[in-house]
């Protein structure tokens, strides 16, 4: 049974989500000026729930919550465009920038290099990939900035008689076991770790030691699935032509980008905003060196940006849903009541009951950073006196935010990975459920053997 259209199957999340705060009770945590949650001070909030609430959006406020009603659910979903407009600008960029390097035959002639190189075996030039992108999410927290990766992945895998489907699983799946073990992470370690005590990165050998045993562990499921995935391989123009000094200069260009990209998002804390002027200045970059005319670099780059209308929309859609639960001040609800399950159980209960709300609440809040912030403050005490230690409690984090990004439909990062490599969300579900099972099966094990270690 096919799925709905994926823009279709958001707007059912949120018309669901916003029945869900008819229903469930509303309350908040205080909370401290830099946005970590007080343990303990969860207290339930007044709900009004009457005719004028449904037709008239209100506010809620620290006395009184409101409901969302049709109108405040519709008016949440321009809302959440503007509060990621920085992402969806940068998603704009980048296929903007794409659709320049594409129409410069550039990346074109260097993947045919790269395959003559590897004489097209499937099994080197996926292992490569997944092995550099997956160490860059999990040392340098790389994952919005793969979205630019994914149209060549759809190239290389075009080229190997792939499916635009392992193509995007190819990136996707890196990127999302590197986030999972998070050696180093630095988005997810420096909120996470002060939070509960520990020193920021400690734990290093334990998550590497993870690493290098769930990429494997992707790498080789990919493979295994994409057996039957062959397709008839693009034919290539030429695999014994050289590259034109103007594609090696482009190529260049594009290397020199990631080196600058890396040094500005690790050195300088560029955000989506300064990303996005970035592809703006490699596009213009690649168009100068490419040799293409003012009008053929523009229309290419317009050509790139409308291929990407369906990832910037679906980013917008899913940021509306946490917007919803917040204003209708349900989201602590859910956190408070999912956390009570946790206490009087033994530790390596208690840890995998940690991942598994981290799972869950990762459904409502995507964000990394801010899951941290909300669910640190109260599982860390909650572990400690069941005996878990700090840095047990981050690595249930790490790993149910990591589990759950690859699933979670709310997850506005996962659907423009989906929506740029034209994969629609039932494939991908389809494709990587038992995928995420074993990982699940792998995470368990390995909170318990860190709770039987002492980590």
């Amino acid at each position: 049974m096919k799925l709905p259209h994926a823009v279709v199957m958001m707007l059912l999340i949120i018309g669901a989500t916003a029945f869900l705060t008819w229903i469930i009770p509303s309350g908040q945590f205080e909370r401290l000026p830099a946005g970590p949650v007080v343990p303990g001070s969860y207290h339930s909030v007044p709900k009004e729930r009457s005719l004028s609430v449904f037709l008239v959006p209100r506010k809620s406020t620290g006395e009184i919550a409101y409901p969302a009603g049709p109108a405040a659910a519709a008016s949440a979903i321009p809302a959440g465009m503007v509060k990621v407009a920085a992402l969806i600008t940068m998603i704009f960029f980048i296929g903007g920038m794409f659709g320049v390097l594409t129409e410069s035959g550039a990346l074109e002639s260097g993947v045919e290099r790269l395959l003559t190189a590897t004489r097209g075996n499937v099994v080197l030039v996926a292992t490569a990939f997944m092995i550099v992108l997956a160490a860059g999410s999990s040392f340098l927290g790389l994952i919005s900035e793969y979205l630019v990766i994914i149209p060549i992945a759809l190239v290389v895998a075009e080229r190997l008689g792939k499916s635009a489907l392992f193509g995007t699983a190819m990136v996707t799946i890196a990127a999302k076991i590197g986030y999972l073990t998070s050696v180093t992470n630095p988005l997810a370690l420096a909120v996470a770790q002060p939070i509960v005590g520990v020193p920021v990165l400690s734990g290093a050998g334990f998550r590497a030691v993870t690493f290098v045993t769930f990429l494997p562990v992707g790498i080789w499921y990919l493979l295994r699935r994409s057996r039957s995935d062959v397709l008839v391989a693009a034919p290539a123009p030429d695999r014994t032509s050289r590259l034109s000094a103007r594609h090696v200069m482009v190529l260049s260009a594009l290397a020199l980008s990631v080196v600058v990209m890396l040094v500005g998002v690790q050195r300088l804390a560029w955000e989506s905003q300064e990303l996005a002027a970035m592809y703006i200045a490699l596009a213009a970059a690649i168009a100068v060196v490419g040799g293409m005319s003012s009008r053929e670099a523009s229309q290419a780059f317009i050509k790139g940006m409308q291929g990407m209308v369906l990832a910037a929309l679906l980013v917008g859609l899913a940021s509306s849903v946490e917007i919803i639960l917040r204003n209708s001040m349900i989201l602590d609800t859910v956190i408070a009541s999912l956390t009570r399950s946790v206490e009087g159980r033994s530790p390596v209960i208690v840890a995998n009951l940690m991942m598994f709300i981290q799972m869950v609440i990762d459904v409502f809040i995507p964000s990394t950073s801010g899951k941290a912030a909300v669910t640190m403050p109260i599982l860390g005490p909650i572990g400690h006196l069941a005996g878990v230690s700090g840095q047990v409690s981050v690595q249930a984090f790490l790993f149910g935010n990591g589990l759950m990004n690859t699933l979670t439909p709310t997850s506005g990062m996962l659907l423009a990975y989906l929506a740029t490599g034209k994969v629609t969300y039932g494939e991908w579900i389809r494709f990587v459920a038992p995928l995420a099972l074993v990982l699940l099966a792998m995470c368990s094990a390995a909170l318990t053997i860190a709770v039987l270690i002492g980590l």
